[in-house]
C-alpha cells in the first residue's frame, strides 16, 4: 500500500494550497481517510477525515470553516484544500486511510496506512 502526498510549499499567512493524496495498492473505496499534521517539537494531530463515499467529514475545531477535504474514488485520490492559511498551520500534512468503520475517527493509531507527508510552510 502506498498514499503519496504532494502539493505543499511555501505560502504567505491568508493564502490557500490544496493537497493531494494519490492512494495504490488498497481498495480505495474500502477505506475512509484521514488529514494529520505534526508540527515540529509536537505531536501528530489529526486536521480532517471523509467516509468512504465522501458523505460525510469531521474536521478539527482549529481548521473547521477553512479546510475543505474531499475524495475523488475513480481517482484514489483525496485532497485538502486549505484556505486563510495560519502561520500555526505550519507543519508536515500526512494522509491516512483507516479500513471502513461508522465512525470517522480522529485518533492516530486508528489508521491503518500513512503516507509520507508534505510540508507546508505558512508565513506571517
Amino acid at each position: 500500500v502506498q498514499l503519496q502526498a504532494s502539493g505543499g510549499g511555501l505560502v504567505q499567512a491568508w493564502g490557500s494550497l490544496k493537497l493531494s493524496c494519490a492512494a495504490s495498492g488498497l481498495t480505495f473505496s474500502n477505506y475512509n481517510m484521514g488529514w494529520f499534521r505534526q508540527a515540529p517539537g509536537k505531536e501528530r494531530e489529526f486536521v480532517a477525515a471523509i467516509s468512504w463515499r465522501g458523505g460525510r467529514t469531521h474536521y478539527a475545531d482549529s481548521v473547521k470553516g477553512r479546510f475543505t477535504i474531499s475524495r475523488d474514488n475513480a481517482k484514489n485520490t483525496v485532497y485538502l484544500q486549505m484556505n486563510s492559511l495560519k502561520p500555526e498551520d505550519t507543519a508536515v500534512y500526512y494522509c491516512a486511510a483507516r479500513f471502513t468503520t461508522d465512525v470517522l475517527s480522529a485518533e492516530v493509531n486508528e489508521y491503518n496506512y500513512w503516507g509520507q507527508g508534505t510540508l507546508v510552510t505558512v508565513s506571517s
